[in-house]
């Protein structure tokens, strides 16, 4: 075995010195296994699309990736849990569209809903879809807001402050008609308040409304995306009542603030990997979804344009802040 002369060997030192820390970092990244953590119930979107973008990034990595549902309080549990939580990579969370809505709605989060985190990308997006029990006279969108003007007209969300209840604010804003707001404590209670005629309209996901539209039970009168939505290409979009209307929930994965940059970016490309495969791209289409991954400071500019928007409709709207 040669040895080094001390010349070579103080060399070798700088030299390894001088390469930029991230490099063992991102080699070594990860050791253990990964808690990848949620704040909705088991079963619903959140958990499908944690499962598998955390399969994928399981596969890629090399360590276990496990699922862990902290629900309550619209995500914010989660949400703290994560941002408390180490800054090295092995606590990550699927955030939501209801983390910006909480941001916008409650001063007294405990955590910076931006500064808290760091971001690494999203993962799908979707739009909600207005929809109507079968029998109720309102034939289309113009029709039904137009009837807002001569009369009550009602929409169900999963609760106060979750961003369908957000879409039937905007909505209402939008068309300059008063809706009124009628929020359930999430479950099937929502849709059923609309099926049995208690209530005029939803606003939800297409996961949620799309087995009833095919039933022929809901009629379907928009969805909130820009242009129609691939998986439910007959159904107009409210910009075509409403010029400029879009409304696109996500899901995106996060870490907390101070992760170092090289594991940021290593999620950032595995998950990229995982979103353009063709079975994570099924899978989020069957669940009315759309991979749409992005770069850690464009989710990061998501996050804060959201906040603003639904600051601003709630202050239009008059709806108390927490």
């Amino acid at each position: 075995m040669k040895t080094l002369s001390r010349r070579q060997f103080v060399w070798a030192a700088t030299a390894a010195a001088a390469l930029p820390s991230h490099s063992f970092a991102q080699s070594s990244y990860p050791t253990r296994p990964i808690t990848l953590v949620h704040g909705f119930g088991a079963g619903g979107n959140a958990d499908v699309v944690a499962r598998l973008i955390g399969r994928k990034l399981q596969d890629a990595l090399g360590q276990p990736v496990v699922v862990e549902i902290k629900s309550g309080a619209g995500g914010a549990i989660a949400s703290d849990h994560a941002a408390k939580a180490a800054p090295d990579g092995y606590t990550l969370v699927l955030l939501t569209g209801a983390h910006t809505v909480s941001a916008a709605l409650r001063s007294n989060l405990p955590y910076d809903a931006v500064k808290d985190f760091s971001f690494i990308s999203t993962v799908s997006s979707f739009p909600f879809v207005v929809a109507v029990r079968a029998n109720h006279p309102a034939k289309n969108l113009k029709e039904l807001l137009d009837s807002a003007k001569k009369q009550q007209i009602s929409f169900s969300s999963v609760g106060i402050g979750s961003t369908q209840h957000m879409v039937g604010e905007l909505l209402a804003a939008s068309a300059g008609v008063p809706l009124l707001h009628v929020p359930y404590r999430g479950g099937g209670a929502p849709i059923q308040a609309v099926l049995g005629g208690e209530v005029d309209m939803l606003c939800d996901t297409l996961t949620v409304a799309t087995p009833h539209i095919q039933a022929g039970k809901l009629r379907a009168l928009a969805v909130t995306s820009a242009k129609p939505w691939p998986a439910t290409p007959d159904i107009p979009t409210v910009s075509t009542t409403l010029p400029d209307f879009e409304v696109r929930s996500w899901l995106g994965l996060a870490a907390p603030a101070g992760t170092p940059e090289a594991v940021v970016q290593r999620l950032n490309t595995e998950v990229r990997k995982a979103l353009e495969s063709a079975d994570v791209q099924k899978a989020l289409g069957q669940v009315g979804s759309m991979a749409s991954p992005s770069s850690p400071s464009e989710m990061q500019k998501m996050v804060q344009s959201e906040i603003g928007r639904w600051s601003g409709v709630i202050k239009q709207r008059g709806i108390k802040v927490d």
